[in-house]
């Protein structure tokens, strides 16, 4: 079954109801300090990633930084896309 995506993100009370997020991304998102969709609102997604790879004290997937950067849109724009449309963003990024 497919979740409902909130139209607006500022309804959007559970990690669990941002565009991507399944329970592993939950767990990985309350693993470094962040509770509720609105704190990832204006978010650098590397920085996550690199504090998400410190605490767990392991290096994961790079498509992580897709996701989170797919949250974080979605929050500061309200357009809810596909984590893998992030990719050559942060392949970009990753090679500048």
């Amino acid at each position: 079954m497919k979740k409902s995506i909130p139209a607006d993100p500022a309804a959007a009370s559970q990690l669990e109801d941002l565009p991507n997020i399944g329970p592993a991304m939950v767990a990985d998102l309350r693993l470094i300090g962040i509770e509720h969709p609105a704190q990832l609102a204006g978010k650098d997604a590397f920085a996550l990633y690199d504090k998400l790879c410190a605490i767990s004290g392991k290096r994961h997937d790079p498509c992580v930084i897709d996701v989170f950067l797919s949250a974080i849109h979605y929050m500061d724009t309200g357009a809810a896309r596909p984590w893998w449309k992030f990719t050559p963003m942060r392949k970009q990024r990753q090679t500048d």
